[in-house]
C-alpha cells in the first residue's frame, strides 16, 4: 500500500531536515524517516538535547491530504501506541511501540492468509523546546497479518508443521480426541521439508518454501531466498553421485567410484533423528535444565577432576570462557592453574559466599580441608573500579568488595591437603557507579614444595611462560621483566605489572601527567624512572631452568643501548610548554632460536635481549587558550621476539633440484619418507625406539613369509 500524495512531500521536507540540521549542529532524528512492520522500533534524537521534550501525535489524513506539524500538544500515549525515551551518551533513544497484541489481527481477519495489511497508520514524533518543533520523525505502519515479524512479538518460536502434518493432526484429534503429533520416519522421507519455515500460519520472510507465503508476499524476497538445506534443499546432491558435479580439488580417478543412485536415497535421511509419534503437551515455556554432579572424589583427584565441597558440589571460582565472557559460577579442576580478570558493573555485583564456611573434600574418604583465608585491605581504587560516580546518601552505609582472590592449593598425589587463600578487598559506598575490576588466581604447588621460584620449562622455555631474570644488583635477585597493565584513566601511577611471557609479542603503554611549566629534565627523569621500572634486571635465562643461585648456569646479560641523557638542553629550556628528546618508547627485543628436541619435543632458548629507547619532541596541546590543567604523554613498551636459525638449513640436493615431482614439500607424494618413522624427519619417539619397532614389524614380516603356503610345501618336499 503506498503512500498519499503529498505524503511524500512532507517526506522530502522531513529528509532534507535531517540532512541540513546536523550541520547546523541543531536536533536530529536518525534515521528520520521509518517504515514500520513490526510492534515497536527505534530511532536516535543527538543534538543538544537538554530540555527537550519529545511527543507523539497520530496523522489523521482526511482526503489525502497530511497536516502540518503542530508541537503545541504534547503527548506520550496516542491510543494504541505508546512512546519511551530512554537517555544515552549524547543522545536520546526513542521507542514507539504498538500497545496491544498482533493477535487480535488475526482473529479480526476472515481469511487468515489475508494480503491486505492489518494496520495502516501514520505517527509523527517531534522533539520541541518550549512549544518550538525542532526535529520530526515520520513512521508509515504497514503491519500485515500474516507475518513471521508480527506473530514473533511474543519472543516464541515454535517450529511450523507441515501441511501432512496437520491434515494428519486433525484426523487424529478426530479419532482420540488428543492433540499428537505424528511424525514422519525420516528413514524415507525428510522431516522438514521446509526448515526454514519457524512460525506456524504465518509467512516467513526469505523463506521461498514456505506455503503460507502468497506469491505477492514471496516476490518481495524472491532474490535473497535462504540456500541449501535450510532454505529447502533437503535432499542435496552428494559428491559420490556420478550425476553431481565433480568438486574442486578431487582427484582424477574420482569418478571411477561415483555411485549411481536416486536423489530419494540421500545420506542425509535418518541422520539426526529417528522417527516416533509424539504427544504434544501445553506446558510452561520454562524449561529446567538437571544436570547431575558425579562425585568422584572419595577415591582420589585425577588432573581435570572438578573440587567437590562435603554438599556434592562444585567448588567454584570466576573464570573466563573461549568466548571471553566471565562465568560467575565455573568449577575449578585439580592441577589447573589460571589467572583471569572479570569486569562487573557494581550495580549488578553481587558479593560471593564466605569462602571461610566451605568445606572441600580432600580426596580421600571422609577428608575435609577448610581453606585459610587472610583478608587485605586495598588503599588505591583507581586501579579496579573505572568510570566512578558516588550518589551521596544519607544513612548510606559503606560495603566491602573483592577485588583480588588468590587461591593456592598444596597437593599430595591425587589429594589436597592445605588450601591457603588471600582476598584483597575494598571499602566503597553503597551508591558507588562504575565497572570493578576482579581478579582470580588458582595455582597448585606440591605439598613438599617451599617459596622457590616456578621453572619456565624444563629445560627449553614453554610459550607462555614467564621470562625468568635477575637482578645482581640487590639482595632479593629473583625478577622477571614486566609490561604495564593499565586500570582506571590509564595513568601510569595506577598502572600495574605484568610479566613479558615467552614467545607473546605484546605493546602496552601508560599515560604521564605533565603541566605546563614543567621541568624538562624532571620530566626526563620521569619518563626514564617509568619506562627502567620495566627491566629492572640485569640478566635473563638462556634456558626455562636455569638455576637463580649458580650465574654461570645459562645467564646472560641483557644489552641496553641508547641510554638516555636526562640533562637539560639550555637553549630550549627556556620556552614553556615545549620538551625535545623525551624517552617516551622502550623497545625490547628477544633473540630465541630452537635448541634441539628432548623425546621429539623441540627445545627453545633465549640467545640474547636488548632494550633500546625513543625520544621525542613533546609538546603541551593547548586548545584556544592554555590552561593550567596538566596535559597527558604517552609513553609505551614493545616486546619483540625474533626466531634465528640455530645452525644453516641443509641445502638442496641435486635429486632435489633436478626432480621436483618428489619434493614433498610440494606434492602429496613423498616417497623420500616411505620409511617415515626411522628418517630424520620423525621426531615422535626417539630413535632407538623407532629402529625396535621397525626390527619388530621386519621379524614378523619374515615369520608371516616362512609361514605361508609356498614355504610349507617345499619343507615338506625336502622332508
Amino acid at each position: 500500500m503506498g503512500l498519499s500524495p503529498p505524503a511524500p512531500l512532507l517526506l522530502g521536507l522531513l529528509l532534507l531536515q535531517g540532512v541540513v540540521r546536523p550541520l547546523w549542529g541543531d536536533l536530529v532524528f536518525i534515521p528520520s524517516v521509518i517504515r514500520m512492520s513490526g510492534p515497536a522500533v527505534s530511532a536516535s534524537l543527538v543534538g543538544g538535547t537538554e530540555d527537550v521534550t519529545v511527543s507523539l501525535a497520530l496523522l489523521q489524513d482526511a482526503e489525502g491530504l497530511l497536516p502540518v506539524p503542530s508541537c503545541g500538544v504534547l503527548s506520550n500515549e496516542t491510543g494504541d501506541w505508546s512512546l519511551t525515551v530512554t537517555p544515552r551518551v549524547d543522545s536520546l533513544e526513542v521507542t514507539v511501540r504498538l500497545k496491544r497484541d498482533l493477535q487480535w489481527c488475526a482473529s479480526n481477519e476472515t481469511d487468515s492468509f489475508s494480503e491486505s495489511p492489518c494496520i495502516v497508520q501514520t505517527l509523527l514524533v517531534s522533539a520541541s523546546h518550549n512549544s518550538s518543533c525542532l526535529a520530526h520523525l515520520l513512521i508509515q505502519v504497514e503491519i500485515y497479518a500474516n507475518s513471521s515479524l508480527a506473530h514473533n512479538a511474543s519472543g516464541v518460536k515454535s517450529f511450523a508443521p507441515s501441511q501432512t502434518e496437520i491434515r494428519t493432526r486433525k484426523r487424529m484429534e478426530g479419532q482420540t480426541g488428543e492433540n499428537v503429533t505424528v511424525i514422519p520416519n525420516q528413514v524415507y522421507q525428510p522431516l522438514g521439508p521446509c526448515p526454514c519455515n519457524l512460525t506456524a500460519g504465518a509467512c516467513d520472510v526469505r523463506c521461498c518454501c514456505d506455503q503460507e507465503c502468497s506469491s505477492t508476499l514471496t516476490e518481495l524476497f524472491r532474490e535473497a531466498c535462504f540456500t541449501g538445506v535450510f532454505g529447502g534443499d533437503v535432499n542435496p546432491a552428494f559428491d559420490r553421485l556420478c550425476s553431481a558435479p565433480p568438486a574442486p580439488g578431487v582427484p582424477d580417478w574420482s569418478p571411477l567410484l561415483c555411485v549411481q543412485s536416486p536423489l530419494a536415497n540421500s545420506p542425509f535421511l535418518g541422520y539426526f533423528h529417528r522417527g516416533s509419534a509424539s504427544s504434544r503437551q501445553r506446558t510452561s515455556v520454562d524449561v529446567y535444565l538437571h544436570t547431575d554432579v558425579k562425585d568422584v572424589s572419595d577415591f582420589g583427584y585425577k588432573q581435570g577432576d572438578p573440587i567437590m565441597t562435603v554438599d556434592k558440589a562444585y567448588f567454584t571460582i570466576p573464570q573466563v570462557s573461549l568466548a571471553g565472557q566471565c562465568l560467575h559460577s565455573a568449577p575449578v579442576a585439580f592441577l589447573q592453574n589460571f589467572d583471569v580478570r572479570c569486569a562487573t558493573h557494581l550495580e549488578v555485583y553481587q558479593e560471593r559466599d564466605d569462602i571461610v564456611n566451605v568445606k572441600i573434600k580432600n580426596g580421600a574418604i571422609g577428608g575435609i580441608v577448610t581453606p585459610k583465608v587472610i583478608y587485605e585491605e586495598a588503599t588505591d581504587l583507581d586501579k579496579f573500579i573505572t568510570s566512578t560516580e558516588t550518589l551521596l546518601s544519607n544513612g548510606s552505609a559503606p560495603r566491602n568488595v573483592n577485588v583480588e582472590e588468590h587461591y593456592l592449593f598444596r597437593w599430595n598425589n591425587n589429594t589436597i591437603t592445605e588450601i591457603n587463600v588471600k582476598i584483597l578487598r575494598a571499602e566503597i559506598n553503597a551508591h558507588h557507579k562504575g565497572i570493578i575490576s576482579q581478579r582470580f588466581t588458582v595455582k597448585f604447588l606440591s605439598y613438599n614444595s617451599g617459596n622457590e621460584k616456578e621453572s619456565s620449562g624444563n629445560p627449553g622455555y614453554q610459550l607462555s611462560k614467564p621470562i625468568r631474570a635477575l637482578n645482581t644488583n640487590r639482595m632479593n635477585n629473583v625478577t622477571t621483566l614486566h609490561l604495564w597493565q593499565s586500570a582506571g584513566r590509564g595513568l601510569c601511577t595506577s598502572a600495574t605489572f605484568k610479566p613479558i611471557l615467552f614467545g607473546e609479542n605484546a605493546l602496552s603503554g601508560c599515560l604521564l601527567e605533565v603541566g605546563l611549566h614543567e621541568n624538562c629534565t624532571q620530566l626526563r627523569e620521569n619518563a626514564v624512572e617509568l619506562l627502567g621500572s620495566l627491566i629492572q634486571a640485569t640478566h635473563v635465562a638462556t634456558r626455562g631452568n636455569s638455576d637463580y643461585r649458580d650465574l654461570g648456569d645459562g645467564w646472560l646479560e641483557i644489552i641496553r643501548a641508547d641510554t638516555p641523557d636526562t640533562g637539560a638542553d639550555p637553549s630550549v629550556s627556556s620556552m614553556n610548554g615545549f620538551c625535545p628528546d623525551i624517552p617516551a618508547q622502550l623497545s625490547i627485543r628477544i633473540l630465541i632460536s630452537d635448541a634441539g628436541a628432548v623425546e621429539g619435543i623441540t627445545q627453545q632458548e633465549i640467545l640474547g635481549v636488548e632494550t633500546r629507547f625513543s625520544s621525542v619532541s613533546w609538546q603541551f596541546q593547548c586548545g584556544l587558550t592554555c590552561e593550567e590543567k596538566p596535559d597527558l604523554a604517552p609513553l609505551s613498551a614493545s616486546v619483540q621476539f625474533i626466531k634465528i636459525p640455530a645452525q644453516l638449513p641443509r641445502p638442496l640436493t641435486r635429486f632435489q633440484i633436478n626432480f621436483t615431482e618428489y619434493d614433498c614439500n610440494r606434492n602429496e607424494v613423498c616417497w623420500p619418507q616411505l620409511l617415515y618413522p626411522v628418517t630424520q624427519y620423525y621426531q615422535g619417539e626417539p630413535c632407538s625406539q623407532c629402529v625396535a619397532k621397525g626390527l619388530l614389524l621386519v621379524s614378523f614380516f619374515i615369520l608371516a613369509v616362512f609361514l605361508s603356503d609356498p614355504w610349507t610345501r617345499m619343507c615338506k618336499a625336502w622332508s
